[in-house]
């Protein structure tokens, strides 16, 4: 029955304040004549009782100490009201203070004063408290109330549990709070107890805990993989808080306090870049971004925005996701120094507009395929965009400029066994063997570059960096199995034994910036991966979080490995060795060098034959110029045995 009780009108709480305060000056005279009711004068009581009340009435009304809800009253709520009573009895003192200044009687004694302020104080937030606890105590009355334990004993878990206490709608009742801290066992906050972590155990068996809420914002994510693995064990429920940046208005929605997601549990310790340096670079710069509508792209210009860069151009050939992307920029503030532009970085003329528009002084490059599937029934298109497309904006880059020409690449580079990859490949070698002959020539004219160079001094740096897959991009296995988790399942993994290394896609591109800016050309970064993945282990577990079970309530069924798929994503080649930078997660790849001349002369003959879309000669000729591309499960592996490795 309360439980349907709506708020209480402010007049009824105003009438209350009133009720009270004036019984607070009555018990003050009580007290004031040692509880003798004899000795009161009735007639300066009730007059002073009229006169309090006038007083009351404004001050309250001022303040407005009946706006807040009593059932959610808060410290705010008590700062408020001590204000309005010091007002009050300051305006009665204050009074006296005049009247006898003048040889006059006082109104009321400043002892009653005094003692009408604290019994004031204490009835009014008294009856509050009470009202809020017997708001409560009715709801945990809910014989179906799951038990919950916070993990967390801070302002963030407090929060929390504050929070589920006030929500009527949210059959939560937390038991108990964990922490790690030692210094914390055994103390109680807020009417709950504090237990170490070594004691969950306990815990939930003896108290039938259903549900386990993170609270610890600062939780390593080893620790938080070891308790989430640990409540799945027990069929126990976890969830999780979001950041306090994302609360609304300072505040934890219920609804914010979601199901843990896979995402959560791949995450690492935060990266930490050199933001000083990165924004000596960037600041007041031109920027391109090409794939800008992309998730890698995206991310790169949310971040790049954090530096103050002159302008940052969104290129992208998708009309509508850049639209989109737009759209967010506006309603995030962040549109005034961002320019879209539709064009294909395939379009040699598009591609000269912009440049000759806009010149850029660094650009960030991330348009490409990057489908292996897709791009190994569709080498000529892998070919076009991921190499000529590259090859256009890197001349361009030349031509123009530009300071520092960043290049996005994948582990599938990696001794490839996909078109994708092997394109991506071609892409680096590309890059990479155009600065080595820029930096060697002593003037553009002696290697044939004036066509690139033009009247442009600035030494172009071409700096690549290469990862494996990042959680939810366009694509990825996290988003596609959630969808068919959604569907009841099956879920798809292609083969039992494959894994894949992951990372955020904030994460890497916060080391893109980093990598960009240590760069001093002709690098390739490698980033560290962490650990690789088992996919069906993934899968297992996104399943177990969405509170089902593998194999029973979602099946998981082996596909076959893709056309060029391999079973485990490599970082270096064979003949590659890495050093280390400042950076711990950032180190520099050691590759073979390519002659420009002649890398240049393979690379036309390869875009040719993928604007005349001849796929069997394009991987053929993709070959001869990547000798470690060994096709996977794929209809090019024909073609190794006639290739030559020389």
């Amino acid at each position: 029955m309360f439980t349907q009780i709506n708020i209480v009108p402010r007049w009824i709480i105003f009438s209350l304040d009133l009720a009270f305060s004036s019984f607070s000056l009555f018990f003050a005279y009580y007290i004031r004549f040692n509880f003798d009711l004899s000795l009161l004068d009735m007639a300066e009581l009730s007059r002073n009782l009229l006169i309090m009340a006038v007083i009351n009435s404004v001050v309250f009304f001022t303040i407005k100490t009946y706006a807040g809800i009593i059932r959610f009253t808060s410290a705010q709520d008590s700062f408020r009201i001590l204000f309005a009573i010091i007002i009050s009895n300051l305006i009665f003192l204050v009074a006296n203070l005049i009247l006898i200044s003048f040889h006059k009687q006082q109104i009321i004694p400043n002892t009653i004063l005094i003692i009408n302020g604290l019994s004031s104080f204490l009835l009014l937030i008294t009856y509050r408290v009470m009202v809020k606890y017997f708001f409560l105590y009715v709801k945990n009355l809910k014989i179906d109330k799951r038990r919950v334990i916070v993990y967390g004993a801070g302002e963030v878990g407090l929060a929390a549990k504050r929070t589920l206490d006030h929500d009527i709608k949210i059959n939560m009742h937390v038991i108990a709070f964990i922490d790690d801290d030692e210094r914390k066992s055994g103390k109680v906050i807020d009417g709950i107890k504090i237990y170490h972590t070594s004691e969950i155990g306990n815990l939930i068996i003896n108290d039938k805990i259903e549900d386990l809420i993170i609270a610890d914002q600062e939780l390593l994510p080893e620790r938080k993989n070891a308790i989430v693995d640990f409540c799945l064990e027990h069929d126990i429920k976890t969830l999780i808080l979001p950041p306090a940046e994302s609360w609304i208005n300072g505040q934890i929605n219920t609804r914010q306090i979601q199901n843990i997601r896979i995402e959560d549990l791949l995450e690492r310790e935060g990266i930490i870049i050199q933001n000083d340096v990165i924004n000596g670079q960037l600041n007041a710069k031109r920027i391109l971004v090409t794939g800008a509508a992309g998730s890698i792209g995206s991310e790169i210009v949310r971040q790049l925005a954090k530096f103050h860069p002159q302008m940052i151009i969104l290129n992208d050939q998708s009309e509508t996701p850049l639209h989109e992307f737009q759209l967010e920029l506006q309603e995030n503030n962040m549109a005034n120094n961002f320019h879209s532009f539709i064009g294909d970085v395939r379009d040699v003329c598009r591609m000269e507009l912009l440049f000759n528009t806009f010149k850029p002084h660094y650009v960030y490059h991330a348009a490409a395929y990057k489908h292996v599937p897709l791009m190994e029934h569709n080498p000529a298109e892998a070919i076009r965009t991921n190499v000529m497309g590259t090859k256009i904006v890197a001349d361009l880059s030349v031509k123009y400029g530009v300071q520092k020409f960043v290049m996005i690449s994948t582990d599938k580079a990696v001794n490839p066994t996909n078109v994708m990859g092997a394109s991506k490949r071609i892409a680096e070698i590309y890059v990479q063997s155009l600065f080595n002959s820029l930096k060697d020539s002593s003037t553009a004219q002696t290697n044939g570059l004036s066509h690139l160079n033009g009247n442009a001094k600035t030494l172009t740096r071409f700096i690549t960096t290469r990862f494996g897959n990042v959680l939810g991009s366009n694509g990825s296995v996290i988003p596609r199995f959630k969808a068919q988790i959604q569907k009841g399942g099956p879920i798809t993994v292609t083969h039992p034994d494959i894994t894949r290394y992951f990372m955020t896609i904030p994460e890497a591109c916060r080391l893109v910036l980093e990598a960009g800016s240590m760069g001093e050309g002709g690098e390739i970064f490698i980033f560290d991966m962490g650990k690789s993945v088992k996919i069906v282990e993934l899968a297992k577990k996104m399943i177990r979080l969405s509170g089902l079970i593998p194999n029973q309530d979602i099946a998981i069924e082996f596909s076959g490995l893709r056309p060029g798929e391999k079973l485990y994503e490599e970082l270096l080649n064979d003949l590659e060795n890495t050093i280390p930078t400042h950076h711990s997660k950032i180190m520099v790849a050691r590759v073979r060098e390519y002659n420009f001349e002649l890398i240049s002369k393979h690379i036309a003959e390869l875009i040719s034959l993928s604007c005349e879309y001849k796929d069997m000669q394009v991987v053929i000729k993709m070959k001869e110029i990547v000798p470690e591309f060994k096709s996977n499960n794929s209809i090019y592996e024909e073609l190794d045995a006639k290739i030559s490795v020389g």
